[in-house]
């Protein structure tokens, strides 16, 4: 079954390429040029995956990012952007993004990132086990891709599942930097790893609110550890 992916960009030299290389890919493609259709369809189709323009006319698209995220749409988002400032990544990043490629990109390069994100966030367990459950009762679930405290379902980002996933699966240990690196985002990913710091602060925050019982110990230089609070 093919992917579909929702690009939204309004400058035709740009879209039009893009497109035709993704549908040459095998993938189902739709187009909106302005965001306020970014956030509907994305919210009310759910698309596998969003390629989304900072650079719209009628928003910007760290507020659409921003507004698919609290709509309920938990499938990926490349941002893609003329920006080249560290600070643009990082609040794109905090608002939900997955990854973000800076203008001029060769579309060879935005392929290799769709196919890693879409790898990740497709079906495939990011762990050979299937659950793990945790002494505080955090089931988290490779099969589906879910994640629950009792009945209640802990909505999560591909990225954010699969940060998780790896600390749970060796929790009370310490997992470098350089391990979450290379499970979550691959050998694919060309950025820093702020977009790692960044994963993890947004999984903190969802935990606490859902009060897990379970917490994200950074291990100064070293990585982050899943332990149970206490």
């Amino acid at each position: 079954m093919a992917h579909d992916v929702l690009v939204v960009e309004d400058e035709e030299d740009i879209a039009v390429p893009l497109m035709r290389t993704l549908e040459r890919e095998g993938y189902e493609v739709n187009r909106v040029s302005v965001g306020s259709e970014a956030v509907s369809f994305a919210v009310g189709a759910g698309p596998a995956l969003v390629i989304l323009d900072l650079g719209l006319p009628d928003m910007d698209g760290i507020d659409v990012c921003r507004q698919m995220r609290s709509g309920g749409y938990l499938g990926g988002i490349i941002m893609v952007t003329a920006r080249a400032g560290e600070l643009d990544r990082v609040v794109g990043l905090d608002v939900g993004a997955d990854d973000y490629l800076a203008k001029p990109f060769g579309l060879a390069e935005l392929l290799a990132r769709v196919r890693a994100l879409l790898r990740r966030s497709g079906g495939a367990p990011a762990h050979d086990a299937t659950t793990v459950t945790t002494s505080s009762g955090l089931r988290i679930d490779a099969g589906s891709r879910r994640v629950h405290l009792g009945e209640r379902e802990i909505a999560l980002t591909a990225k954010e599942f699969d940060v998780l996933a790896v600390l749970a699966t060796h929790h009370d240990k310490v997992v470098s930097r350089e391990t979450l690196m290379t499970e979550v985002w691959d050998q694919n990913w060309y950025g820093s790893t702020k977009t790692l710091d960044v994963t993890i602060g947004r999984l903190r925050s969802k935990l606490e609110a859902a009060a897990a019982g379970e917490k994200v110990v950074a291990i100064r230089g070293v990585g982050f550890r899943l332990e149970t609070g206490t």
